[in-house]
């Protein structure tokens, strides 16, 4: 390897710095993600076992029907998070393999990249839907205060 490589591969180590910020945080939100999944098929599999107080079956169907919705949502937003991430990957192995074989990705490297954000942004659209859906079903009764609807 000369010396004129090695100066590529370290501006390719620059480059792929960033990317790889991005993935950690990436990481950060699919943990929480999964969390919100794992709370949500452990309150339907207490609901569907009948271990929950719900007065009515009428009840347990609207809340087994969000609970649904919400695992549907969230799953969505875990796939395309974890798609993001893998075109984040790619973008790092094409940086490297630009530098290395010094054939010109740059045009590969944009649309990789263009692509990875746009998957976050619909995986963090789902997720958003997620966390609205939640709040919207959940309501936290305070004794001694009239409740409104």
């Amino acid at each position: 390897m000369n010396p004129e490589n090695i100066t590529d591969v370290t501006k390719a180590i620059q480059l792929a710095l960033a990317p790889v910020f991005l993935l950690t945080g990436i990481a950060g939100i699919l943990n929480v993600m999964m969390g919100r999944l794992s709370r949500i098929i452990d309150r339907g599999r207490t609901i569907a076992d009948g271990h929950a107080s719900i007065e009515t079956e009428e009840q347990k169907y609207r809340e087994l029907h969000n609970l649904e919705r919400r695992r549907h949502y969230v799953s969505i937003g875990i796939t395309a998070c974890t798609i993001a991430a893998l075109m984040l990957c790619t973008v790092i192995a094409t940086l490297f393999i630009e530098a290395m074989m010094a054939v010109p990705l740059h045009w590969l490297v944009g649309l990789l990249f263009t692509a990875s954000t746009m998957a976050l942004v619909v995986g963090l659209a789902f997720f958003l839907r997620e966390v609205h859906i939640a709040t919207n079903t959940v309501r936290i009764r305070i004794p001694g205060k009239k409740t409104e609807n």
